[in-house]
């Protein structure tokens, strides 16, 4: 969804740093451009010009324009103020109570049901073990929708109460307290607009249970109208938090850039696909790097170490060592960066300058994979093993061609005798490995 406002914003920033001094007249030039950027990403116009103002103020000056390197004291102060835009700091969602409620409100369509089964997981994930209350009597597939998520994903469920929205509710938070669950997160009714019925059923819920946290989820592909669903939902019922649902899209993403500005209500959390895994809390800072081309390397480390198993990678470490690691590994690594998620969603995070025209494709992942799988654990560990009989074997157990089979061994040992050359050159990457593995035995 970023991918062209994170590019506008690289080839300003390229503009800035070849300039080895500035005016105020150049500041002014690199405004006009970010408010066209940012306007053309579909970001409210007041906010776009605010943000404007703001960066301004703080490039026009003495020490900015005549600092060594004022196009980086520029983007840095771009980069800034988008982190400020986008809310400064992570919010963490309010989870004193006992138990606490968590009400998700929204719009037919925003993906209301989704989010709170990828929200019961998160919690679940954190020892919570959080109770799944449907809570819309006007739509019963809502309600059969939430309880196949939660059998699909091991979470607790609490059917509607056709009587009422209110008596669903009460009967989840009887069953919780019973139960000992962590937390209740309660799937309320949407509709295709904003109406009156809903929102007083929403209101009569909020007042009744005092919610800890009540998250409009808003689908983010919606641009402009977003805003305006939030403002209307913010004004009526109160909310104290933002879940931006379908990020994986191609919209041009202003919506997320506006939120806060406009409804002072904090973004929470990110959905970017079907999975459960898809669900991500959300750092400012980090969308701000990532959205002005600098990359979000912390998000992309979190979701290594969360799909590695440590295990395993001390293994593939000391094999790397010894240079003793074959095809069998190399399958090992390729499961664990398919539990990253989409290749798209995993370069989006690298830097611009790294990650820019990269592509990977993923039926190429699916063919190698396939063909490792095909092969012995003899062959797997020592390919040099594997003849002409062999490789049709192979290829016949894939359903690949001999020339795919040829290639990917190929390719693997052209991947060791480079890596054999850089550690036998540097001692740098063996240390590293060897103080890696050190820390580890130490933190056990």
């Amino acid at each position: 969804m970023l991918e062209n406002l994170t590019k506008n914003f690289s080839d300003l920033f390229l503009k800035l740093r070849r300039k080895s001094y500035l005016t105020e007249k150049d500041v002014d030039s690199i405004l006009r451009d970010v408010r066209n950027v940012l306007l053309e990403a579909d970001v409210n116009y007041k906010v776009a010009k605010n943000f404007c103002e703001e960066i301004r103020v703080k490039a026009v000056g003495e020490k900015v324009l005549k600092s060594l390197s004022p196009g980086d004291v520029v983007a840095k102060i771009i980069v800034d103020e988008m982190t400020s835009l986008l809310g400064s700091l992570k919010q963490e969602l309010k989870l004193a109570g006992t138990p606490p409620v968590i009400m998700l409100v929204g719009l037919q369509g925003s993906g209301k049901t989704t989010t709170c089964a990828k929200l019961g997981v998160f919690l679940k994930n954190k020892g919570m073990n959080p109770l799944l209350s449907a809570c819309d009597v006007k739509r019963p597939a809502a309600s059969e929708q939430l309880e196949v998520l939660c059998s699909k994903y091991g979470l607790h469920f609490s059917p509607v109460n056709i009587s009422s929205a209110l008596k669903s509710v009460e009967d989840s938070l009887l069953s919780a307290r019973k139960n000992m669950n962590g937390a209740v997160l309660l799937d309320t009714a949407g509709r295709l607009h904003v109406d009156e019925e809903m929102i007083g059923e929403l209101v009569e819920i909020k007042e009744k249970f005092k919610p800890q946290e009540v998250l409009l989820v808003v689908d983010a592909m919606t641009g402009q109208e977003a805003l305006q669903i939030a403002e209307s939902f913010n004004q009526r019922v109160g909310i104290s938090g933002i879940v931006l649902t379908k990020m994986d899209g191609d919209a041009r993403g202003g919506a997320a850039l506006s939120m806060k500005a406009v409804t002072g209500a904090p973004v929470k959390f990110l959905g970017t696909g079907e999975r459960a895994e898809d669900l991500s809390e959300f750092y400012p800072h980090r969308m701000a790097q990532r959205i002005t081309g600098m990359g979000d390397i912390a998000t992309l480390v979190e979701k290594a170490q969360e799909a590695a198993d440590r295990t395993e990678s001390e293994k593939m470490a000391k094999k790397m060592m010894d240079f003793s690691f074959g095809l069998d590994d190399f399958l090992s690594q390729l499961k664990t960066l398919k539990k990253m998620g989409p290749m798209e969603s995993i370069l989006s995070m690298l830097p611009l300058n790294i990650g820019a025209g990269a592509k990977i494709d993923e039926k190429e992942i699916k063919r190698m994979e396939a063909i490792i799988s095909s092969m012995t654990m003899s062959e797997r560990q020592k390919p040099q093993i594997i003849d002409a009989s062999r490789k049709k074997r192979i290829a016949a157990g894939s359903g690949t061609q001999i020339t795919d089979v040829s290639n990917l061994i190929k390719q693997f040992e052209a991947s060791k005798k480079m890596l054999k050359g850089m550690m036998g050159k540097s001692s740098l990457a063996r240390k590293a490995l060897t103080k890696g593995l050190t820390k580890k035995r130490k933190k056990r």
